[in-house]
């Protein structure tokens, strides 16, 4: 059952056939590139596209636009404190500025950087400070198919194989993202997070938790985990970060906001040094490129993302989602994550070679077949890795209802019954950056 009511709607509208098939084109056969009047279900992210609440609203009119010192951030730092345990807060207008603000000041050129998985613009952060981003993720990731909970963890043996192969020093920081967007959304166990943080604390790294969806991840940590069944998500949530040294966090996740972020801290020299960076790239470090009114609502935001009404709604609904996906017979990697379902291109095109897209081509097959707009998490968006082509559907928090999730169902359907009739795409336009390519190349259908 809902613990919550709709209070404002929009209105959407299914374009004709024609019109998304024209609209596809124009686009480059690149979902980033459609306008969002020409999509019915945008599934594409769930970062900022949700729904914030009466309290977040409310709480926005009480804005301090003050330049520095403003009371908005005090409250900020105030729920960071109580429910991640930091005290050293730098506000980001988003994830990816606070990854530019943390990691700008931690590594360097040649540095090997370790993660249970890095997703797009981690990599990128990492790659654009001269450094070597590798992936260690769980050996049971690998099967789509597996039950199994936790597979979203950081493989250790593969950190220290790592450490093996270029030395200790070459590595001054482990991440691990919670859950792990780019396996599935798979989340990570206690367990691997205290493990994670001992071999960080064994070769002398720091230990950065990438904690944009941190209250989902504590909530199959509360409902999967021996031990944890009888703490709450918000004491759960808090010990996750208990051994971690940084954070960066996308507050247009687990925070409920549509814009906005922050990297928090412990060590103060590390701070004093963000705190620069934040004034080159982002603002002042109380604004940092927000408005008082948006810390104000990221303020509320977390301290909702860890209440048992919230959290539970959220993460079942996306079960319920991919519970309709294979009940139409839709491959759907298992088990579901905690923010999305991720189907499996692979075995909907069997026919597709994996240099000519099969994830991408669902992409556009989904929006042909139903006006459904998800996001290609294989190799297009991850060039040069042996990930395999998955399509994210991605659920923004409270924000669709049954009916909805009915539709994309049947809209994969029928992509499943006209599978044959699908091609591979070859990529025509693409930024030089190929780590962030899937944002803006375009491409059309192969010429056979």
């Amino acid at each position: 059952m809902k613990s919550y009511k709709a209070k404002m709607v929009e209105p959407i509208e299914l374009p004709s056939r024609e019109e998304r098939e024209a609209a596809l084109e124009r686009a480059g056969y690149n979902a980033f590139n459609l306008d969002a009047r020409d999509v019915y279900i945008d599934l594409l992210t769930d970062s900022g596209t949700g729904t914030m609440s009466a309290e977040q609203w409310a709480a926005m009119i009480r804005g301090d636009e003050a330049y520095a010192g403003s009371e908005s951030f005090a409250r900020l730092a105030e729920s960071v404190r109580d429910v991640m345990g930091f005290e050293h807060v730098v506000p980001t207008h988003q994830g990816r500025g606070a990854e530019n603000v943390l990691y700008g000041v931690l590594l360097e050129d040649g540095d090997v950087v370790p993660n249970n998985s890095h997703f797009d613009t981690t990599r990128a952060h990492v790659v654009n400070q001269g450094a070597e981003p590798v992936d260690c993720p769980s050996p049971a990731s690998r099967d789509p198919n597996s039950t199994e909970t936790f597979k979203g963890n950081f493989d250790i043996d593969a950190g220290y194989a790592l450490v093996e192969e270029v030395g200790a020093d070459a590595i001054p920081v482990v991440v691990l993202t919670i859950t792990n967007n780019s396996v599935a959304g798979q989340p990570v166990s206690m367990a691997n997070i205290r493990a994670t943080a001992e071999f960080a604390r064994d070769i002398d790294a720091m230990f950065v938790i990438d904690a944009c969806r941190f209250a989902e991840n504590a909530h199959f940590i509360k409902t999967h985990e021996a031990g944890y069944e009888n703490h709450s998500v918000a004491e759960i949530a808090r010990a996750q970060f208990e051994h971690a040294d940084a954070i960066t966090m996308s507050g247009k996740k687990d925070a409920l906001v549509n814009i906005g972020g922050f990297a928090a801290m412990r060590d103060e020299t590390v701070f004093e040094h963000a705190k620069q960076r934040a004034i080159l790239y982002e603002g002042f470090p109380t604004y940092g490129g927000l408005s008082g009114r948006d810390i104000e609502a990221m303020a509320v935001g977390l301290r909702e993302a860890v209440t048992p009404p919230y959290v539970s709604d959220r993460v079942e609904q996306v079960a319920e989602l991919g519970d309709l996906l294979v009940e139409a017979g839709v491959p759907v990697y298992q088990p579901t994550g905690g923010h999305a379902v991720y189907l499996d291109a692979g075995e909907v095109f069997p026919h597709i070679p994996k240099d000519e897209f099969p994830g991408q081509e669902l992409v556009c097959a989904l929006y042909l077949e139903g006006g459904v707009r998800g996001v290609e998490l294989g190799g297009f968006a991850f060039p040069g890795t042996d990930r395999p082509d998955l399509v994210r559907l991605a659920l923004p928090r409270r924000t669709y209802s049954r009916e909805h999730l009915e539709h994309v169902a049947e809209t994969a359907a029928k992509v499943m019954a006209s599978a044959g009739e699908y091609g591979g795409l070859e990529i025509v336009e693409e930024p030089p950056m190929k780590e962030l390519r899937h944002f803006s190349a375009r491409l059309e259908p192969v010429s056979n």
